[in-house]
């Protein structure tokens, strides 16, 4: 299924490498300070934003962004 989600992007070298389905903006900025202080190098920069994106749901009920389409 095709929705808008809240997502905290993580860019190494200005790349996309992983994203994370997040319930409110809160959360991703929560998220995106805990990833900052933990993480010591300089290339990987992390984003929240709000995404349009092909979504997944697990067993458990966890939504997972498969991609990220780009308008």
């Amino acid at each position: 299924m095709i929705e808008v989600v809240v997502a905290l992007c993580m860019f190494i070298q200005g790349e996309l490498v992983e994203h994370r389905v997040k319930n409110k903006m809160s959360d991703c900025l929560e998220g995106k300070r805990t990833a900052e202080r933990n993480n010591g190098s300089n290339n990987i920069q992390y984003k929240c934003g709000k995404v349009k994106a092909e979504i997944s749901v697990d067993s458990q009920g966890y939504k997972h962004i498969e991609n990220i389409i780009k308008e």
